[in-house]
């Protein structure tokens, strides 16, 4: 193995969307260096944790069909039945929704729970309460995506948080997108909500861990499937 495969596999990829954020935090160390040196050092810390903000590392999505993976990295904060937002006309009937809130150290590049057609994208101003907040699946700013394949449709939606200002969302209705691939994106700690099929019994519970295209949370055939082991990247 050449020295550069060896520190391309060491190293997690950075998202496009954070190089603008780590150059000016490397151009702001920089300048406030030149003033006074230890911010410079601090400048650079920053940097450094914008850097690891924004990583996307390669994940191993299980390509089994009937399955439902976490579209986010972090914990599991809500499970339970509830009625989906508006906006995603899913109607007025509770649905089982699993919640999984991202805190400022978690990835935060989202994967699509399921593989099919994106039926719909639906945007909502609103606020920026604590993401953990069960009130904020109604409140907050918030992008709902409709997934379909075949007669299943998956309700997803990204959900900003208290300090979380921008929610980017990479499809468009009309595409289709396989399970496990990115769709999206918030910055800075934030939660996204899965909505289920009715009759589906979710295979996670509050406070499990989850890691974005690899934890299954649902398995549409009613069998039981293994999660992958948690890993921290």
């Amino acid at each position: 193995m050449s020295l550069a495969d060896t520190i391309s596999k060491t190293f997690v990829p950075i998202h496009r969307e954070g190089w603008p954020f780590i150059a000016i935090a490397g151009v702001a160390a920089i300048i406030l260096g030149w003033f006074w040196d230890p911010l410079f050092w601090i400048g650079l810390i920053v940097t450094g944790w914008t850097c690891y903000f924004f990583r996307d590392p390669p994940r191993v999505t299980p390509m089994i069909e009937g399955i439902v993976v976490s579209p986010a990295d972090g914990t599991v904060s809500h499970v339970g039945m509830a009625v989906p937002p508006k906006e995603l006309d899913f109607g007025d009937d509770p649905l089982m929704r699993v919640s999984v809130f991202m805190n400022v150290f978690n990835c935060h590049v989202n994967r699509a729970p399921i593989g099919g057609r994106v039926a719909r994208v639906a945007y909502k101003a609103g606020k920026f309460l604590n993401a953990e907040l069960d009130k904020a699946s109604e409140d907050n700013e918030r992008n709902g995506l409709i997934i379909e394949t075949g007669d299943t449709r998956i309700g997803v939606v990204q959900i900003a948080g208290l300090v979380a200002r921008r929610i980017v969302c990479f499809v468009r209705e009309g595409e289709n997108v396989g399970m496990g691939e990115r769709f999206g994106l918030i910055r800075f700690g934030s939660r996204l909500d899965v909505y289920l099929p009715v009759g589906t019994v979710p295979k996670v519970a509050i406070g499990q861990t989850m890691i974005a295209g690899e934890s299954v949370i649902a398995d549409l055939r009613g069998e039981q499937i293994a999660a992958p082991v948690t890993r921290v990247n």
